[in-house]
């Protein structure tokens, strides 16, 4: 039996996996009882052992041929051919016509090693991941805030003794259902507040007095979290005390809210003044209190802002750093903190150390074994590396781990076309995803219970994932792809094949950053230690961030006033679309629309639209819709519920090719963190 961690979303629930015997699935899963999930698995979890049996696993390189057809490769001549596509683009142009595009997926090492490879093999600033279209926006709210970030600065537990959760833009009972079971005590107690323009599976939790829903105009999240600031600085709710040995910004704070009056909020929001004010109220009752926000709020040009309001109100009540009280984002993607940690995205090095940081460019270039000026600068984020592919300043070749960008990327057709105007498109899978389709290459990969590794959940804690099966003859570890890669290219430095080593490379390297691991290592965590981060050396880690001070020279807390700005309205001829996972689904679906369980109940596209809405439009349950803007078409099935706002029009985002709900949504970026707006398109809908 081996102990390991499920391969989906960033709670990372516990299992054990057990051998079979000339069975059809190789291992068994089940349940192990661990803080996050309690022994529950939810039906991805436990359809995982599906994935390791798959007849469309990898198992080969693939190369294009000058028929257009990908075809079976040898391992030695396909990665002679991969370098030597790149030395001639590097010396044709610039090493930063070369790319890399890696995943919140990939494991703590895989990362690691892939943000070093980026920038001393290749020597090139253009590396960027998934999680820019994931975390980013909280990630830039809370390094503003706080000065650090981590999805939850506590363990996952404290929810369970909670008296009040205001959950923002997160559906937890379809995401992450074993959340859920965190959430009972807030329940008990009438206190889980939820936000939602969807009547969702988390809202519907909230039903018997449990809680309150709260239905917003899509996008407007903003507005009613500034008019719920202005109503516990107007009443003077706040924690003043907190507020001025703790935070700093206060009186800018209260000017730029001021204008947020309930009445205002409403015509805005769609939120009644008077529900308005009984949250503020009962957010600032004494107890233990916690507001939580997710992708919902985060993923909009505004997405930095909102969740700097929702940082903002917190601060006010005085709950992070507070026992039984605080604050969280819920990391999405499986090692969605991890990978975001170590050097995939544009303008970082390990430990979350800026790339620009003379200090850290010295440290991490002596680990490396490389002089720091040799590495290159800050690189652009996903969007823009994305879009400008095979245009003049931008990539010419890309590399893909752990992505299936032809399907998560915001108007996606746009995508689509760059990558198709590249010298090189090299893609790392197990399976031939979307992206795998379109390569020049493809490379066979492990999967999750081939390797070994680590993974950093939602709560910054550090997990060990496992080998439990033996990987099919012709797959290989990334490691060993970039390994074998950095010889042929004459790359300075160690590059191991043994995740231990590259763990202990990425520890030291992490020293001194804000997410230090260098007081970690597989042994240590294979002893089933709690390891959150920070864990510098002779540390016994930190489960619970600021409880004396915050992570700014000063250490207290920034109070950023941030203001709402004007959006286009829906009308009568066109509908807010907003999109979403569901239950069955994760992601780009390359491993969820795999497994017949998981797919059978959606098989295709399905369209939630209110009745009422769909009258008007001549539209009955289970008919062929079309939906429209200026970037896409998207053809689907009606479902029709009272559960969604007569404005809005909802799309989970997990279908590929015609069916892509990315199709339709913006490229506009948050001019903080580069997220982009997926959450708010305006659409036409039409009867097919």
């Amino acid at each position: 039996m081996t102990d390991t961690h499920c391969p989906y979303c960033a709670l990372q629930c516990a299992m054990t996996l057990t051998p079979t015997a000339g069975e059809a699935l190789p291992v068994t899963v089940a349940g192990r009882d661990f803080p996050t999930n309690r022994g529950g698995l939810c039906k991805k979890g436990w359809t995982s052992a599906e994935l390791l049996a798959d007849t469309g696993r990898l198992t080969t390189p693939l190369v294009r041929g000058a028929d257009g057809e990908l075809h079976p490769a040898e391992w030695d001549s396909t990665l002679d051919l991969i370098a030597a596509q790149l030395e001639r683009i590097a010396a044709e142009d610039s090493h930063d016509a070369i790319g890399v595009f890696g995943g919140g997926g990939l494991t703590n090492e895989k990362a690691y090693q892939l943000g070093k490879f980026a920038r001393i093999a290749l020597r090139t600033s253009r590396i960027d991941y998934n999680g820019r279209f994931c975390m980013s926006s909280a990630a830039a709210a809370a390094n503003r805030a706080f000065g650090i970030d981590r999805g939850l600065p506590f363990p996952l537990t404290d929810l369970d003794t909670a008296e009040t959760v205001l959950l923002l833009g997160s559906n937890v009972g379809d995401t992450m259902p074993p959340f859920v079971s965190h959430l009972q005590g807030a329940r008990a107690r009438g206190g889980l507040i939820v936000v939602d323009p969807r009547r969702s599976s988390t809202a519907r939790l909230c039903a018997d007095g449990a809680g309150i829903h709260l239905q917003p105009v899509p996008g407007t999240d903003l507005a009613l979290l500034l008019a719920l600031t202005h109503v516990v600085i107007a009443e003077e709710l706040y924690d003043s005390g907190y507020v001025r040995q703790r935070t700093s910004g206060i009186d800018a704070l209260r000017q730029s809210v001021s204008v947020w009056w309930p009445e205002r909020a409403e015509t805005v929001t769609g939120v009644p003044a008077r529900s308005i004010r009984v949250l503020a109220r009962r957010l600032a009752e004494p107890g233990s209190t916690y507001i939580l926000t997710g992708r919902g709020v985060e993923q909009h040009v505004d997405g930095t802002d909102t969740a700097t309001a929702a940082i903002n109100l917190a601060l006010l009540l005085g709950l992070p750093g507070t026992p039984g009280c605080g604050y969280g984002t819920l990391t999405g993607q499986g090692n969605g903190q991890g990978g975001r940690e170590h050097g995939q995205k544009a303008d970082q090095l390990p430990g979350y150390q800026s790339i620009m940081d003379p200090a850290a460019r010295a440290s991490v270039a002596a680990v490396w074994g490389v002089d720091p000026d040799d590495l290159p600068g800050a690189g652009v984020p996903a969007v823009e590396l994305l879009q400008t592919a095979g245009l003049p300043g931008g990539v010419r070749a890309l590399l893909v781990h752990g992505s299936n960008v032809f399907v998560s990327a915001p108007d996606v057709s746009t995508v689509r076309e760059a990558l198709g105007r590249l010298d090189l498109l090299v893609v790392a899978d197990f399976f031939l995803s979307e992206t795998a389709k379109a390569a020049d290459i493809v490379l066979p990969v492990l999967q999750w219970a081939e390797e070994e590794g680590t993974m950093t959940n939602l709560e910054g804690r550090v997990l060990r994932r496992r080998r439990a099966v033996d990987a099919p003859a012709g797959a290989r570890s990334e490691l060993w792809i970039m390994a074998e890669l950095a010889r042929r290219l004459d790359a300075p430095g160690v590059w191991s094949l043994d995740p231990s080593e590259v763990f202990d490379e990425l520890a030291r390297a992490s020293a001194g950053g804000r997410a230090d691991y260098s007081g970690l290592s597989h042994a240590l965590l294979d002893l089933g230690i709690e390891a959150h981060w920070p864990f510098p050396i002779g540390s016994l880690g930190t489960p619970r961030l600021f409880a004396d001070r915050f992570a700014h020279a000063d250490g207290r807390a920034k109070l950023v006033a941030v203001r709402a700005r004007a959006q286009q309205t829906p009308s009568a001829d066109r509908l807010t679309l907003i999109t979403g996972r569901l239950l069955e689904q994760y992601q780009s679906g390359t491993q969820t629309r795999r497994v017949s369980e998981l797919t059978e109940k959606r098989p295709s596209l399905v369209a939630q639209l209110h009745p009422a809405t769909a009258r008007r439009h001549g539209i009955g349950e289970g008919d062929g819709i079309r939906l429209s803007n200026s970037r896409g078409t998207v053809q689907a099935r009606a479902e029709l519920t009272h559960d969604i706002r007569p404005d809005t029009v909802f799309l989970p985002f997990h279908y590929p090719d015609g069916e892509s709900a990315n199709l339709l949504t913006d490229d506009r970026v948050d001019p903080h963190s580069a997220m982009p707006e997926f959450k708010r398109a305006l659409v036409q809908l039409s009867a097919v």
